[in-house]
């Protein structure tokens, strides 16, 4: 297969003589997913405890906004609803996240971190900033400012 590379505004366009020109190495799901394996395998290794991303989504979210509602937290932490259930379940389970009525809505419950959820989000803050670090180590500090400028974009 004869296949030739134009650039257009940075990127690479694949022009092969086949039907499609899609080339999976280039494609920016592909390489997100790559980037978010590798960032998952420095997350597990460093994090320092049992937990998981999603996990350690809610739990810093909780301690830096304070008790919200289970499906305010969802949209905090981009998750949905049944993804953020299954998070606050694990968590409560764990002993890291409670819930209570909302003094100004009746019906409506708030999670919160126990003293439990608070002592660990603390502990654990330093190794999830150091991830950051290792993830981005890679670029230099200016390319670093600019891919997380240009993924708050793509958001």
């Amino acid at each position: 297969m004869a296949r030739s590379v134009a650039v257009k505004k940075g990127v690479k366009l694949a022009k092969s003589s086949n039907k499609s020109s899609y080339v999976l190495d280039e494609q920016v799901g592909f390489i997100l997913r790559q980037v978010w394996q590798r960032h998952s395998s420095i997350f597990s290794r460093d994090i320092g405890t049992n937990i998981t991303p999603t996990q350690w989504a809610a739990l810093s979210k909780l301690a830096e906004a304070g008790p919200c509602s289970q499906n305010q937290l969802g949209r905090l932490t981009a998750m949905d609803v049944a993804t953020i259930k299954g998070v606050i379940d694990r968590l409560t389970a764990r002993g890291l996240t409670e819930t209570s009525q909302d003094p100004e809505d009746g019906r409506r419950l708030l999670v919160s971190l126990t003293r439990a959820g608070q002592q660990l989000a603390e502990k654990v803050a330093p190794n999830a900033l150091a991830i950051t670090r290792e993830t981005l180590a890679p670029l230099e500090p200016k390319e670093r400012e600019t891919l997380m400028a240009l993924l708050n974009k793509l958001r």
